[in-house]
């Protein structure tokens, strides 16, 4: 591990080999705190097994993984990796269908989870201040009311990258956020992101391009599990390598 490193996400030569199948190649990748960087790449390029591995799903065959610079991602579980501040929202919105949106964003809030806490709980002055602020940030708050399970799907989606910023993460890693939205939905997104970009670290995997330049961050590029591409969107949609695996002009 390279002590030096300013990074908050540091990966150096890490693989992930499944049945003879290498998911990832010597990838390496290090975003800085307050960074927002976007993950592009064929299908199978590795950009799933890439956030597998940042979040304890995955343990890699060898290479290091750090967080903060002192944390060791491939030794820690799930549940250690999410508490040192790392979120994920995964591509399909998983919301519960029933509650309010107040009421999906009060269960995700960071509270004492045990079971005698739970009990004696009510919402307090702080927690609807910072529920407030969630709601502003995902433009739901005239929906609060609202059954999520009536919401439009891309009301879904923010609300579900609500419940992740109710976790208090210092890192998001967000899958796909605007696959199946409308036009006008992926513009008020890649708003929404850059505004949680103020005062978080996002890792965004996403293959509508348009969505990409909009957001106007560094690319990476992904292909067979190693990072071939780095740099503006423009720099790497003209790289010869990229046009010939991903963007096919």
């Amino acid at each position: 591990m390279d002590a030096t490193t300013t990074a908050l996400l540091y990966l150096s030569g890490v693989n992930v080999s499944f049945d003879g199948f290498r998911a990832l190649n010597n990838l390496s990748l290090a975003v800085e705190p307050g960074e927002m960087r976007a993950i592009i790449g064929p299908n199978g390029a590795g950009k799933t097994t890439m956030m597998d591995v940042v979040t304890g799903k995955t343990r890699p065959d060898d290479g290091d993984v750090y967080f903060e610079g002192v944390h060791d991602l491939s030794t820690l579980d799930e549940t250690r990796i999410a508490m040192l501040g790392i979120g994920r929202k995964f591509q399909k919105p998983t919301v519960f269908e029933m509650h309010t949106v107040e009421d999906n964003l009060l269960l995700a809030l960071k509270n004492d989870r045990r079971p005698r806490a739970a009990m004696r709980w009510r919402e307090t002055a702080d927690e609807l201040t910072r529920i407030n602020r969630i709601l502003d940030t995902i433009r739901l708050k005239s929906e609060r009311s609202r059954a999520a399970g009536s919401l439009a799907h891309g009301q879904k989606q923010w609300l579900e990258i609500g419940m992740l910023l109710a976790q208090e993460p210092k890192l998001l890693l967000v899958d796909e956020p605007v696959a199946g939205m409308t036009d006008h939905e992926t513009r008020q997104t890649a708003e929404l992101l850059k505004e949680i970009n103020r005062d978080k670290t996002v890792i965004v995997v996403e293959h509508d391009m348009t969505f990409v330049r909009e957001l106007g961050v560094k690319v990476t590029c992904l292909h067979e599990g190693s990072a071939i591409a780095e740099g503006t969107i423009d720099q790497v949609s003209s790289n010869e390598r990229v046009i010939e695996v991903y963007l096919g002009r």
